[in-house]
């Protein structure tokens, strides 16, 4: 579950900014041996209103070695594991359609052996009114295996600003509290202030009544 942390992120940051624009976000790049990890892959599409077909494709490139060998094949909603180094440990986690955007996958089981350089391929035929136009887009993720998980500065830094954060918000809920008591306590003030004062003038009008003279 640690390990899916940074692409849940990742796809939560697509989530967000693709409804307004697609954003490309880069993958995480470190993996700790013996857990999950995934891998993450963008490719917007320069305009969102033509819809399209779209194949992914990610091939792996050991550590010391020259060739790239094929290991996964996405066409929805069949999905191929092409590698036996990878059998069983490969799972789809990107779009869920055939107009693929995203093209995420998970590792399970994460071996040092995996450390090397991962290329994800997408084979987009773009569905135009008066023809079909095909794109390829290729993205390389350089991954690494570790023991044990180091904290990235941006974690810390972020991990500090959200305590920095919440600390903030509780001075401003309080200060808020703090405002808001006042001004009722101002206005409840106020509202006594001016029953006694209608309660004075009213004792005033009687006496005015009862002795027939005009008081200054």
């Amino acid at each position: 579950m640690t390990q899916r942390l940074p692409v849940l992120i990742y796809l939560c940051l697509w989530v967000t900014l693709c409804h307004a624009g697609c954003s490309e976000v880069d993958s995480p790049t470190e993996a700790v041996a013996g857990q999950g990890f995934s891998l993450g892959c963008i490719s917007c599409k320069k305009r969102e209103e033509v819809s399209a077909r779209t194949t992914v494709d990610w091939d792996f490139r050991p550590e010391g070695e020259e060739d790239f060998r094929p290991i996964f094949h996405y066409d929805h909603p069949n999905s191929n594991i092409l590698h036996e180094d990878f059998s069983s440990r490969l799972e789809w986690l990107g779009t869920q359609d055939t107009d693929i955007q995203i093209g995420a996958i998970h590792i399970h089981n994460v071996t040092f052996n995996d450390t090397g350089t991962y290329r994800c391929t997408f084979q987009r035929t773009l569905l135009l009114a008066a023809h079909e136009e095909n794109v390829v887009v290729r993205k390389e993720v350089a991954l690494t295996v570790v023991a044990q998980a180091n904290r990235e500065m941006t974690a810390v830094i972020a991990e500090i600003l959200m305590y920095v954060l919440i600390v903030v918000l509780q001075l401003w809920l309080i200060a808020v509290v703090i405002y808001c008591y006042k001004k009722i306590s101002e206005e409840h003030d106020a509202r006594e202030a001016r029953k006694a004062l209608k309660a004075q003038e009213r004792v005033l009008e009687s006496k005015e009544t009862c002795d027939g003279v005009v008081l200054e």
